[in-house]
């Protein structure tokens, strides 16, 4: 294994396993993020501390870091730009930091895409958001989402990261398990209209 692939994953994984959501509010003043509603991390959760800045900022960050990732890996290494794109999700979803306990993933996915693949982050991003503000269960978007990146691989001709993209599908999914098993059961909350 080249020192060059090791250094890409470890940057990826390195600046994905940011804790943006927790790191924000704590500093607005919100506590510990994880105290609150499903105990994740990320954007949605961070909605239900009552703020949408945070929420907004929370989602832009958890994307960008995994673009940041790529970019810096594609000037050093070019090579190893995939390696980049996985440490990024694998950091966010398992945070050293946080017991490996980290987000779901859905931003921080598409930070991946817009990169490696920016027809399919177009997609990806009109069918989270559009799904989301349709149903208003963030989770039947974000694994929607999650699910259209390997289908977008194989639409815009990218076979190649076909493999990848599945991957990382997967692992969003199983992050969502829980959420899974409660729209299941009928008891998948829907995100609130309206946040003081």
């Amino acid at each position: 294994m080249s020192s060059e692939l090791l250094l890409a994953l470890a940057v990826g994984y390195l600046l994905g396993s940011i804790p943006f959501g927790l790191v924000l509010t704590r500093l607005a003043g919100k506590g510990d993020v994880r105290d609150i509603g499903s105990g994740n991390i990320g954007a949605t959760n961070v909605l239900r501390t009552g703020s949408k800045v945070l929420a907004a900022a929370t989602l832009v960050l958890d994307c960008l870091k995994a673009t940041a990732a790529i970019l810096l890996v594609r000037r050093l290494w070019p090579d190893f730009e995939n390696f980049a794109a996985a440490g990024a999700l694998i950091g966010h979803l398992y945070p050293v930091w946080l017991k490996f306990r980290g987000g779901k993933g859905v931003a921080t996915l598409l930070g991946v895409l817009i990169p490696l693949m920016p027809l399919g982050a177009v997609v990806y991003a009109i069918v989270w958001l559009g799904l989301f503000f349709l149903i208003r269960i963030s989770s039947v978007a974000g694994i929607a989402a999650a699910i259209s990146a390997p289908v977008s691989a194989i639409l815009f001709g990218d076979q190649l990261r076909f493999p990848m993209f599945l991957g990382f599908a997967l692992l969003v999914i199983w992050k969502h398990r829980e959420n899974i098993a409660r729209l299941k059961a009928g008891t998948e909350p829907r995100v609130e209209k309206r946040t003081e």
